[in-house]
């Protein structure tokens, strides 16, 4: 008895450099909103601006997956300079553990907000740009026990 699978890969290129810009951007903007107090808004603003066209784009390129993957990613370039600039704003021992805060306990509700924002605006595009077309040949092919492919 033999068995035969099939699989095809189904996305359409890959969305990993598009992700790395976007997680930059998130960076920069995490540590302009911890470092400058007067900046709070603009940076909040520009966050969700990044964060809005990435979800577009990740939309249009039919890759919701990678919503799910995107705040760690973020969170893997952010952490290390969002400590430094709580160390930064608050002095060094207060930074210290107001960074461990925000790296911990505050990227709970900075990645809930990410993914949140990402997985809204994927769908609306994905969905005012509709099903992707369907090829001619069937998705399944399943073979006899006596047929050979």
């Amino acid at each position: 008895m033999s068995f035969v699978v099939q699989v095809r890969q189904r996305a359409r290129g890959n969305v990993s450099a598009a992700m790395v810009l976007w997680s930059l951007a998130m960076t920069v903007v995490l540590v302009v909103w911890e470092a400058s107090p007067s900046a709070d808004g603009r940076a909040t603003l520009w966050g969700f601006v990044s964060s809005a066209v990435f979800g577009a784009y990740l939309g249009w390129r039919r890759r919701g997956a990678a919503v799910f993957i995107a705040p760690l990613v973020n969170w893997s370039f952010a952490w290390l300079p969002l400590w430094i600039a709580a160390m930064i704003r608050h002095g060094f021992v207060k930074g210290i553990f107001v960074g461990l805060f925000l790296v911990t306990v505050g990227w709970l509700i900075i990645g809930t907000l990410e993914f949140l924002t990402l997985g809204a605006l994927t769908m609306v595009v994905r969905s005012v740009r509709g099903d992707a077309p369907r090829a001619d040949d069937d998705e399944v092919i399943i073979f006899g026990p006596d047929e050979r492919p």
